[in-house]
């Protein structure tokens, strides 16, 4: 998984609001909270992977942009044979 430079940035934002719910998840773990602790580090963990890897509406025109950019233009290596 390669991220480019606002990937990489959507990244840290999310990680900025799931960091505190991993730890809170931890610390009910360590009390012995576990019914908590497990919905916590949970939720932390749905908030950093699921963005990663469920398409939204607002990838779709990048991946069909991808898609018709990929058709159209032909790689120097399909022009030399």
């Amino acid at each position: 998984m390669r991220l480019g430079i606002l990937g990489t940035l959507q990244l840290a934002g999310t990680l900025i609001f799931a960091a505190p719910v991993g730890i809170f998840g931890i610390s009910r773990l360590l009390d012995g909270e576990t019914f908590l602790g497990v919905a916590a580090v949970t939720i932390a963990a749905g908030m950093v992977l699921l963005p990663q890897y469920l398409t939204t509406p607002g990838d779709i025109p990048a991946k069909v942009g991808e898609r018709v950019a990929g058709t159209v233009v032909k790689h120097p290596d399909d022009d030399e044979d």
